[in-house]
């Protein structure tokens, strides 16, 4: 045992590790990263914002994006410097409360240095003014995200870090803020976005459409889709807003799977919980304008009409994922396993396989497509432990993580008691983060008694396919 120092010692040392924690009594830099496990450049220490204000024109026919971001925050720490994410782009101006700022680039870190340094609970406002060709990003799977030009304009997608492609930002899932995006266009085409229209305006040929987002929102499921859109408003039975916009080409094979939304939201909020924005609704654009769906806040992105199941499965993320969001990207699974049990729910309630039929459908290998080896790749690695950046979005952040609900389930025992459990986990982390410890231990504290330790151990973290269950 290490001997007891002397209080006054003991003081002093505690003084100065607090010192060099904030970086001494002028304050340091704030960290270029918050050491996520998979993505450990982005986001940025320092500081938390609280609002976007952003301010975009694009030319399609150029391909470029003239931007200003003003970004509102509070210090956590005395800060002599802060860092923001920003890929490519060429920066004109920073300010920091209306005074002009040193800053440097290096990758995707935008270094800044205010005039005056920062004290801890500061509220600060700094303003970038940039322009240039957005890019267009790799992920580490291979997928595109960031800013891709369609046929007719274009549309920006972030998933896990593609945002900082056109804007400036704290770009990781545990700072969410609210936002107010304007985006001017050339007369014709149009803007959707996150959140609650707020006002058109047409001058000189151009454009400019107005989004406002109060509830918080996470960078990486922000979206500004830019095209010729059918434009649908409507509400559900209860009065929520829909705001629908599609591709004309695709309008008439939309038509029935959109029609059946309102019924889709309003089984969520059964099954979930309060729906948690003031308005839903879908963008649909065309095939190979991107890869992928996207969870996009408010309005859910897809390349091409979906089918009921996918969009059952990004409606779900409303609650799982964009209301519920998780701490970093190591807890994918409580976004991807949830909105995955959800499709298992919908089926089950709706006249389709049970959800004991899929769990047992997937956990024997059996697939439509007969493709042995993507069912095989379940079983790949645990589902709250991806083995690397590249494969945070693989059948077991998926499959498995929706197994692990259904495991749950089977150990609760008790339907009611179960999807007490679903809507309570929303509840309880409304709006904010969470990650999978918090999980566990809400399961555990809302159903005591009940043992979870082969579900954690065996499905949650386990290694390889556990025992026959």
């Amino acid at each position: 045992m290490r001997p007891a120092r002397p209080l006054a010692a003991a003081v002093a040392l505690a003084a100065v590790a607090a010192l060099g924690a904030c970086g001494g009594v002028r304050g340091g830099p704030g960290g270029p990263g918050l050491g996520d496990p998979y993505f450990p450049r982005a986001g940025n220490g320092g500081y938390d914002v609280r609002h976007y204000g952003l301010d975009l024109a694009y030319d399609p026919a150029a391909a470029r994006l003239t931007g200003t971001a003003v970004i509102t925050a509070r210090a956590t720490r005395d800060l002599s410097a802060f860092n923001l994410d920003l890929k490519g782009l060429r920066v004109e101006e920073v300010t920091v409360q209306d005074r002009p700022a040193r800053w440097n680039r290096a990758g995707q870190e935008l270094t800044v240095r205010p005039a005056d340094d920062l004290d801890r609970d500061t509220v600060f406002r700094v303003t970038v003014r940039y322009s240039g060709r957005p890019e267009t990003i790799t992920d580490p799977d291979g997928s595109e995200e960031g800013w891709l030009p369609t046929a007719d304009g274009a549309v920006g997608l972030g998933e896990p870090t593609g945002s900082m492609a056109w804007y400036p930002g704290n770009h990781h899932p545990s700072d969410k803020a609210a936002y107010d995006i304007a985006v001017t266009v050339p007369e014709g085409l149009g803007v959707v976005s996150n959140g609650e229209p707020a006002g058109t305006s047409t001058r000189d040929g151009r454009t400019t459409f107005r989004w406002r987002v109060t509830e918080p929102m996470a960078s990486y499921v922000t979206t500004v889709a830019i095209g010729r859109w059918r434009v649908l408003r409507s509400t559900t039975a209860d009065g929520l807003p829909v705001h629908t916009a599609v591709d004309p080409e695709q309008e008439a094979a939309s038509r029935a799977v959109l029609a059946r939304l309102p019924e889709i939201v309003e089984w969520g909020r059964e099954v979930f919980g309060p729906y948690p924005f003031a308005s839903t609704g879908v963008i649909v654009d065309r095939p190979g304008d991107s890869g992928y769906a996207l969870e996009t806040q408010n309005r859910p992105y897809f390349p091409g009409a979906p089918d009921l199941s996918t969009l059952v499965h990004e409606l779900a993320h409303q609650w799982y994922g964009n209301s519920v969001t998780p701490r970093s990207w190591r807890d994918m699974w409580l976004n991807e396993g949830f909105a995955t049990y959800a499709e298992w729910l919908w089926a089950e309630d709706h006249g389709g396989a049970t959800a004991e039929e899929t769990f047992r459908a997937r956990y024997d290998g059996a697939r439509s497509d007969g493709d042995a080896e993507a069912a095989r790749a379940v079983w790949a690695f645990p589902p709250a432990e991806p083995s690397s950046a590249a494969h945070i979005s693989d059948s077991p952040v998926y499959q498995r993580g929706a197994m692990v609900l259904h495991r749950v389930r089977r150990t609760v025992g008790d339907d009611g008691a179960f999807r007490a459990l679903l809507r309570g986990w929303a509840a309880a982390h409304r709006h904010g983060n969470a990650d999978t410890a918090a999980f566990t231990a809400y399961v555990e504290r809302t159903v005591p008694g009940k043992d979870f330790t082969e579900v954690w151990d065996d499905w949650l973290y386990g290694e390889g396919r556990p025992p026959a269950p």
